[in-house]
């Protein structure tokens, strides 16, 4: 198991220290570390891997000595005949002994011990599979508050816009330079611009309850991502990306685990006809057991065979339900690898598509805005019309949530892609926590 649970709270406890003050509560690594604390799926997966953890001693202890004692004491009435006199008497009993059994031979515990050892894999598999997916998640949903909040900005401030349009037009309109049209066609679009505004608030308040949902903690506000460099896969081939993830991905490690785990019950059930052979040792001390004054010490050892010869039916069809359970997990061991060959080419071309994305998006936004400020200086000097002002600011509205998108998706493709190939790590979390900046500087990434 490359990353536990204890592994990744050392880390994240060194990530707290490193980064100080800047690890406050709206930061991302504090998102992290609160979904960490209260996430009920690492919980669970924590505890599955304590519970397989637990079956492999259970199994062993098949395999080595068990030892018992016994004993009794009681009071008893004898009436003797048949041998003389008859004889009429009280006495007390007892009788202690030890037990001691050793499995020399048992297949079925050997088949036992390497079930649990499978499962234990494929718990420690489990538990990394649910800490990597945190992580996924939990940048999801802060980047995903992120562009939400942008969004609404965009449409607060398209309305803004739009409403200085509306009532310039009717100032033209009241001085006689205007036309009642274009009071309308600036009403309409204010009208949109407050349903968009309206829409884009509840857009955030979805957003800010899938990561409450994730921390169990609410927040004023979040830190903002800063000015970033769009950033290609390293390295920038594929091949290296799937041979990670065929070696890495605990979600592949886990189905190879189970696979292993259902052999070997197989395995375990077709052993239910091999025999046993068991040593068996006992001391036995007996007081008045046969007569009433005889007292009887005896140590002594056997050799037990034990050979099922019918049970039933109920072998084969117990091993013919493990054979078909094993179908199972092979079959879901081959969808599991074509599921991570197409999610890892799929993270990876995404990543890589989205620095032309971002590259794109960031010079059509600078590109609107130009636009926009032309535009509206030649309307209010009667070279560009009412239709041409309103198209523009649609546009530059429509750039700046194209720029948002292509944004925080290129962090969050740069989180998939490792989370696919298996290599996804809390110090993924505090290298990404490091682009994030407070929001009075926030307007730094329009730059």
């Amino acid at each position: 198991m490359r990353l536990s649970s204890v592994g990744g709270a050392i880390t994240v406890c060194m990530c707290l220290v490193m980064t100080g003050l800047q690890a406050r509560a709206e930061s991302l690594l504090w998102a992290y570390r609160e979904a960490v604390a209260h996430d009920p799926l690492l919980a669970k997966a924590q505890a599955q891997l304590a519970e397989d953890q637990a079956g492999l001693p259970a199994a062993r202890a098949a395999l080595y000595p068990h030892l018992s004692a016994a004993a009794s004491v009681g009071g008893n009435r004898a009436h003797v005949t048949g041998i003389g006199l008859p004889v009429l008497t009280d006495y007390l009993s007892d009788s202690y002994s030890v037990t001691l059994t050793q499995p020399l031979f048992n297949g079925q515990a050997l088949s036992a011990l390497g079930v649990a050892r499978a499962r234990v894999r494929a718990g420690a598999a489990g538990l990394v599979q649910a800490e990597q997916h945190l992580i996924e998640a939990v940048a999801d949903a802060y980047f995903g508050v992120l562009k939400a909040q942008a969004d609404a900005h965009v449409a607060r401030q398209q309305q803004r816009l739009l409403r200085d349009i509306y009532r310039q037009t009717r100032a033209f309109l009241r001085v006689g330079t205007g036309d009642p049209i274009a009071v309308q066609e600036a009403r309409a679009n204010l009208e949109a611009a407050r349903a968009r505004t309206i829409v884009a608030h509840n857009a955030v308040r979805v957003a800010r309850e899938a990561l409450i949902r994730l921390t169990h903690r609410r927040f004023r506000r979040l830190r903002e991502l800063g000015p970033i460099r769009a950033e290609r896969p390293h390295p920038d081939h594929v091949a290296p990306w799937l041979a990670a993830a065929f070696a890495d991905q605990p979600l592949l490690k886990e189905a190879r685990a189970d696979l292993r785990a259902a052999r070997a019950t197989v395995q375990f059930r077709e052993r239910a006809r091999w025999p046993t052979l068991t040593v068996v040792g006992v001391a036995q001390h007996g007081l008045g057991l046969l007569l009433p004054r005889v007292e009887v010490n005896q140590v002594g050892a056997s050799l037990q065979l034990s050979l099922p010869i019918y049970q039933g039916g109920g072998v084969s069809a117990e091993t013919a339900q493990a054979q078909a359970a094993e179908a199972v997990s092979r079959n879901r061991l081959r969808d599991v690898r074509d599921l991570i060959r197409l999610d890892t080419k799929t993270a990876f071309f995404n990543l890589q598509s989205s620095v032309s994305e971002l590259n794109a998006a960031r010079a059509a936004e600078r590109a609107a805005r130009t636009s926009l400020q032309a535009t509206r200086k030649g309307y209010e000097v009667g070279t560009r019309s009412i239709i041409d002002l309103l198209s523009t600011a649609t546009q530059y509205a429509a750039a700046q949530r194209s720029y948002n998108l292509a944004l925080y998706n290129q962090i969050v493709a740069r989180v998939a892609l490792k989370g696919a190939a298996g290599v996804l790590r809390p110090a993924d979390i505090v290298a990404i926590n490091a682009l994030l900046i407070r929001r009075s500087a926030a307007g730094a990434r329009h730059s």
